[in-house]
């Protein structure tokens, strides 16, 4: 079988057409498309014939099909695919006879070796040409083409990809025979490896190959290439080609990765690993920064190569190091992840080496040194890293605190990412520390000075005393214990025998033992334990109770043990065979210094959990703040911190779960669900054995959480109670436990019965029927007789009935009458008495009481009006009652001060108080009752008349043909909305004349009380408790609610009690009382705006509070015109109350989402606070600013305000006035336009460039530009700039000098700043003259001629009340004179959020 040719593989296919010289194979002739079929079955024959030789004679039509791929059929491709399969099979399955045949010729072994390598040639080819189409058929998969080219696309891919595997085990199969014979015994060529796994390496680069489906695939490829490194030593090469395959595609690392940890596991190729890494590590840090892609593959396959096998990256990790130093952050983190990952697999334990322990040091300051890493990516990288160490607890506790440092450090990050994962790993520590599982502080302060002074003594006495307890000992000895235990059920590391034995007896074993435990070696204790649990079953000391598992057991045994042995009395045995080195004076002194060791561990101990628990303090008042952060990760992360807190007694904790209330009403969903998921965590899933017990777990817990609890906070918790019973989360137990709480079937406090109403309240708004099925026995047990005696319980019975008012009605019975009670119904009775009766009794809880009850009455009762008229006529009765018994004793020169004096007779002030509140409440809810609830009532009944008309009109048009004129007349007015709109009006106007003409009208009820609030209000020298005032406020407020005519004559004297009045109370009533006035009669209240923003600058914190609240609602509701005077609420960002700040930065929080909101007031609110005037230091005014200014975030407001600050500097009157216009400007981050826009405006500041601080703050904004970069041009520009400034600096500097050389005049030096304490803002003094305080000037905007000629009218001049109580009524009286007060006011119209931009 001589052959005068030999094969040589080319290196392009073109070659073989090409004569390479004597004796080299030359293709002969590249057949048509149209040849090929013939061509291929002549091989077929002749392979049936010759076999696998077959190819020496048809290499030819097979090279012409690869050659004409693309044109060839499907099918003729596939049969030739299939065809070189067998060939190359059958093969094979011969060369093992043949390469083990001894007498095999020369011309035998030429023929195999170029049939093997012509077979070869062609199988690949195939293989890469099938390859290369399916990969550009799938990318142009996503192109528009023919539903039948698409379908024989994905068959033609899906059976390559079926075919793919089978040919890959073929060629693995070929390279496990020991080829090197074909090649006379030498190295095989390179070539044909190289042909052989350039197949595999082009498979992989298919993007898709790292799905799942195509598994088998890469095994495949695998074992193929491995077989081609073990046998072919093909390991340089794969290098090289890996490596450059990680750098140009992105998605072979993770399979790299997988097959280089099964070539070191499986295969013995460990070198492999350190070859890659050291390629890794050689490249250039620099082109790496370059090298995006490259980059994350390299970094990729680092990470998870890291993950699988450990061990050896540590060995090669010296190569790595270099690339931490390198400007690419995905190389550092990839890097710092494979050093977690030795750290946790590798590096974990308390039985490492020296070296392996300094080694793992090193890894953990590296870790800690990159947690303040320039790059937020790598900070949250390695704050994840250590998440994951601590939760595999490979952690040393010398570690513990500098890691928990770090983290409660990077919780001020400037990154949400990093602030995320900082919070996780507080968690992490949290959920896996070694201290306790209580840790406060102040539980851990107390033993830790114990036990450092029982410490100091035993150093001081240098002996053995009894300082602590052997179980205190075993205490500190435990987690070390428990450690050495665990590792028993581990299998033996290499190297480590079983040397101890058990004794002959469990005596002399369990001395043994105690020796041991005493030399500190436990893990010998514990294995010596475990071997006598099996010898000595059912003996003493082994006989104790079994536990669950067999970790217990021995733990058990060791208490037992070293507990039960007194150290001081018996000198435990000598080890054996060391009897001879021990004696009597010896043992005492090693008693002494292992107590003393112990001492020191647990001091240290103690000390660390103390240490750690101030940490997690310091952490928890960083978190809370953080709720209420824009992103919602952050928020998500801080509330399941909290969740986690709260399980470790930290007290803080609960001020957290509280604080993460308000979040329920969160427009994100997912910071909702997180609130809700932590309630459910911390209260739905209570411990306990029965379904009773987890019920009682359950109440308590939740009624703890509103002992003391806010308004506020009550109502937060109403809102995810009943989202848990509308889900049918919360157990029928439950509820039957809170029923009987409160009929005191079940034994509780008054605060607990309290709360169980409190609790079916939220529930019943979730679910009415609760309430609604036991109204009877809510009105029997909490509003009979007993009601007098605890008026908070029966108040929260009224609250929780009127959820029966409040419940949603569905759409579909949107036209059904509302829910009311016939006015007989006994509760109404009920509630008339109870109010009654406690009218004349001295109670400070009567009187919420009463307006819950009065609410209650006009929320659920026909005919509400009566009933309330009844109570009032039953309690001024009383009144009457009681001014008669005073006329009676008027005798008696001793008057009580405690009652209100008026002329000749006297009533108690409590009294007084509970019928003017009464009044104000029954006005306040006649008003609501008129406006929402007979309001409605009428357009509910309009609508359903106008439906029966309709109705009839529809039926009566079948039977008789209506005009069309008429039909269309109507059908226009019902399309233009003209008889709803007209009605609507007719209704609203027949409820304001109710309110204007009827309600205050002589023969109404309310006209015989007006005149007692009014002379009370009047005249606070007489009437001078401070309760009695304020109820007197807020009643006059919610009497004005009623009619504009009387609010109207009244507003005067409301707005001087609130301007003069030295009680808080009153103030913080008014203003309430204002701001509800100002929604129901804008135009009225609206020329006192001013008065209004002025309390905001009230000395009484809890003033400016309620002022801040009120004003925040009215300007966002566009109930009040936004003006300069906006700038008082800025004020507050500085107020010295941490409440007050809030409500400020929450207003223009709010304010900010409207458009261009704060931008547009900005000019104005910088030119009052800089008024030297307004009070508000320099450095205020930049805390104030740096605020507001964070607010501006589009570039065309930067670019505007700059040019509005830079001509505010020609106004300006005060060097005080340039400071602030310049500070400003560095607050706004400077682009491109704007910097014209300075260029532009130079002259505007030119001059003001002479003050030091002006020119600084230029400088900022100079330098900030700087850094930012930019086009050459615009940096020519920039430089232009700045030396106009410096010029214009200087030449005011010379010009200074020369006048003060010329004119011996010095030049006036810069304003100095007040220094004030405490607050940064001069509070409005308390005592002001009663000229300042003059009715406001109505505006008249549509004919100011007429406003000109009116003459001026003179200043006001208002007595207020004297404190003498004998002064004569006219001196007391505050009466208003027509001419004082606004006969016309601007008609105010709700600004919309259009006009603000």
């Amino acid at each position: 079988m001589a052959v005068a040719w030999e094969f040589h593989l080319p290196f392009a296919p073109a070659d073989l057409l090409r004569d390479g010289g004597p004796g080299r194979y030359v293709v002969q002739e590249v057949l048509t498309v149209r040849e090929l079929p013939p061509a291929l079955t002549a091989f077929r024959t002749a392979f049936r014939a010759r076999g696998a030789l077959a190819v020496l004679q048809h290499f030819d039509p097979l090279y012409s099909l690869l050659h004409h791929f693309r044109a060839v059929q499907a099918a003729v491709k596939e049969d030739a695919l299939e065809l070189m399969m067998q060939v190359v099979s059958k093969h094979s399955n011969e060369l093992p006879a043949i390469l083990g045949d001894s007498e095999l010729s020369h011309a035998d072994r030429s023929a195999h070796l170029n049939a093997l390598k012509m077979n070869c040639y062609l199988l690949t080819g195939l293989m890469d040409a099938f390859e290369m189409e399916t990969c550009n058929n799938s990318l142009l998969e996503v192109d528009p083409g023919g539903k039948n080219k698409k379908n024989r696309t994905k068959t033609s891919q899906s059976s390559w990809e079926e075919e793919r595997e089978p040919l890959l085990r073929l060629l693995t199969q070929l390279l496990q025979l020991d080829l090197r014979q074909l090649w006379g015994g030498l190295v095989v060529e390179e070539e044909f490896v190289s042909l052989m796994t350039g197949s595999c390496y082009r498979i992989l680069e298919n993007p898709s190959i790292g799905l799942q489906k195509h598994r088998a695939t890469r095994e495949a490829v695998t074992h193929l290439l491995a077989a081609a490194l073990v046998h072919y030593d093909h390991m340089f090469s794969a290098t090289l080609k890996i490596t450059q395959m990680l750098q140009h595609f992105e998605h072979v690392a993770p399979v790299f990765a997988q097959a280089v940890s099964l070539w070191a596991t499986e295969y013995g190729l460990k070198s492999l690993v350190g070859e890659l890494l050291r390629e890794i590590g050689q490249k250039c840090p620099q082109d790496l920064a370059r090298d995006a892609s490259g980059v994350k593959g390299y970094a990729t396959f680092i990470t998870e190569l890291s993950e699988r096998i450990p061990a050896l990256v540590l060995s090669n990790m010296s190569v790595l190091l270099r690339h931490l130093d390198g400007e690419s952050y995905m190389m550092r983190n990839a890097i710092l992840a494979a050093m977690a990952e030795v750290l946790t697999q590798v590096l974990n334990g308390d039985k490492l080496e020296e070296v392996a322990r300094g080694t793992r040091d090193q890894f953990l300051n590296m870790l800690q040194a990159h947690i303040c890493d320039i790059n937020g990516f790598v900070r949250s990288r390695v704050l994840q890293l250590f998440t994951r160490i601590v939760q595999r607890k490979a952690l040393p506790l010398t570690q513990f605190q500098s890691v928990v440092s770090l983290a409660v450090g990077r919780l001020k990050d400037k990154s949400v990412v990093v602030v995320k994962n900082a919070i996780q790993l507080l968690a992490a520590f949290l959920s896996n520390n070694p201290f306790s599982c209580k840790l406060s502080c102040a539980d851990l302060a107390e033993p830790l000075k114990k036990e450092m002074q029982k410490l100091q003594e035993m150093r001081n006495h240098g002996r053995s005393t009894a300082a602590i307890t052997p179980e205190e000992e075993w205490e500190a000895m435990l987690p070390e214990v428990r450690a050495a235990t665990q590792q028993l059920f581990q299998p033996l590391q290499e190297g480590e025998e079983e040397v101890l034995e058990v004794e002959e007896t469990a005596e002399s074993t369990s001395e043994q033992i105690t020796g041991l435990l005493r030399k500190l070696n436990y893990k010998s204790a514990a294995r010596l334990t475990q071997k006598a649990l099996c010898r000595f079953q059912g003996k003493e000391p082994f006989s104790g109770p079994t536990e669950d598992n067999e970790e217990a057991t021995i733990l058990g045994v060791l208490k037992r043990l070293y507990t039960g042995s007194c150290p001081g009395e018996n000198s435990e045995d000598p080890p054996r065979g060391n009897s001879s080195l021990n004696t009597e004076e010896v043992v005492p002194e090693e008693q002494s210094q292992t107590e003393l060791v112990k001492q020191e561990m647990l001091v240290q101990y103690l000390q660390d959990a103390y240490d750690f628990s101030v940490k997690i303090t310091e952490a928890l008042s960083l978190i809370s703040r953080m709720m209420y952060e824009n992103s919602v990760s952050v928020v998500q992360e801080a509330i399941e911190f909290f969740v986690t807190v709260s399980k470790f007694g930290v007290p803080q904790a609960l001020l957290g779960v509280r604080r993460m209330l308000p979040l329920i009403w969160s427009k994100e969903p997912g910071v909702k669900e997180a609130v809700l998921n932590a309630y459910r965590r911390l209260y739905l899933n209570p411990t306990g054995d029965s379904e009773r017990a987890r019920a009682q777990s359950l109440v308590h817990s939740l009624s703890l959480i509103m002992v003391d609890a806010s308004l506020g906070t009550i109502q937060c918790l109403e809102e995810i109670i009943s989202e848990f019973v509308q889900k049918d989360e919360v157990k029928p137990a439950v509820i039957q436990l809170l029923w009987e709480r409160f009929t005191e079937k079940s034994q509780c406090s008054s605060l607990e019965r309290r709360a169980a109403v409190m609790l079916l309240g939220m529930m019943a708004r979730g679910k009415p029927e609760i309430i609604g099925s036991n109204l009877d026995v809510l009105v029997t047990v909490g509003l009979s007789e007993k009601a007098c005696e605890d008026y908070r319980l029966a108040q929260e019975v009224c609250n929780a009935i009127s959820k029966l008012a409040s419940n949603p009605k569905p759409a579909q019975e949107k036209n059904k009458a509302p829910f009311r009670l016939p006015q007989n119904h006994m509760l109404f009775g009920c509630l008339s008495e109870t109010v009654s009766k406690g009218f004349a009794q001295p109670s400070g809880h009567w009187i919420p009481f009463m307006e819950a009850a009065v609410m209650l009455i006009y929320q659920l009762a026909e005919g509400a009006e009566e009933i309330c008229a009844q109570i009032l006529q039953e309690c001024s009765r009383q009144a009457l009652e009681k001014l008669q018994e005073a006329d009676g004793q008027k005798a008696d020169p001793a008057v009580s001060p405690s009652r209100a004096s008026d002329g000749d007779s006297s009533l108690p002030t409590f009294l007084l108080m509970h019928l003017v509140s009464l009044v104000g409440q029954v006005a306040l809810q006649q008003v609501a009752y008129l406006e929402v609830s007979v309001s409605a009532e009428l357009r509910r009944r309009r609508i359903l008349r106008e439906e029966e008309k309709t109705k009839k009109r529809s039926d009566s048009s079948t039977k008789k043909q209506r005009p069309r004129s008429t039909g269309n007349e109507t059908t226009m007015e019902e399309e233009l909305g003209l008889v709803g709109a007209s009605a609507d009006d007719t209704e609203a106007e027949l409820i304001r004349s109710i309110c204007e003409t009827e309600l205050l009208d002589e023969n109404h009820l309310f006209s015989a009380f007006v005149p007692l609030v009014l002379k009370i209000c009047n005249n606070p020298g007489v009437y001078s408790d401070p309760a009695l005032s304020a109820a007197a406020a807020l009643a006059l407020g919610k009497v004005c609610m009623i009619s504009s005519e009387f609010c109207d004559s009244h507003l005067r004297l409301l707005f001087t009690m609130m301007e003069k009045s030295a009680l808080p109370a009153v103030r913080s009533n008014l203003i309430i009382a204002a701001g509800d006035l100002a929604i129901r009669f804008p135009n009225l209240v609206e020329p006192w705006t001013s008065h209004l923003y002025a309390r905001l600058r009230d000395p009484c914190p809890s003033v400016r509070q309620t002022a801040g609240l009120v004003m925040t609602h009215l300007i966002l509701k566009d109930m009040v015109k936004v003006k300069g005077q906006v700038s008082e609420m800025a004020t507050l960002l500085i107020d010295p109350e941490e409440a007050i700040m809030g409500v400020a930065q929450n207003f223009f929080s709010e304010l900010s989402s409207k458009d261009n909101a704060i931008y547009n007031l900005l000019p104005d609110i910088i030119s009052r606070l800089s008024d030297p005037n307004c009070g508000v230091e320099e450095e205020s005014f930049h805390i104030i600013m740096r605020h507001l200014f964070s607010y501006i975030t589009k570039d065309k407001q930067t670019e505007s305000l700059v040019e509005k600050l830079c001509q505010r500097f020609r106004t300006a009157r005060t060097e005080r006035q340039y400071r602030d216009l310049a500070h400003c400007l560095t607050l706004l981050p400077l682009s491109e336009r704007g910097l014209h826009k300075l260029q532009d405006n130079f002259d505007c500041f030119a001059d003001k460039l002479q003050d030091p601080a002006v020119y600084s703050c230029f400088q900022t904004v100079m330098a900030r530009f700087r850094r930012a970069g930019g086009k050459p041009e615009t940096k020519a520009l920039a430089e232009e700039l700045e030396q106009k400034l410096a010029a214009a600096h200087n030449r005011g500097l010379d010009s200074a000098e020369t006048c003060q050389e010329g004119s011996g005049t010095p030049m006036p030096e810069p304003a100095k700043r007040k220094t004030t304490e405490g607050s940064c803002r001069h509070p409005l003094n308390t005592v002001n003259r009663d000229e300042d305080f003059v009715t406001p000037k109505p505006r008249n905007l549509r004919n100011p001629k007429r406003a000109q000629k009116r003459p001026s009218r003179k200043k006001a001049i208002i007595t207020f009340s004297s404190d003498e109580e004998n002064s004569s009524e006219d001196e007391l009286s505050a009466e208003l004179r027509e001419e004082e007060t606004p006969t016309k006011t601007t008609p105010i119209t709700r600004s919309s959020a259009r006009r603000l931009r």
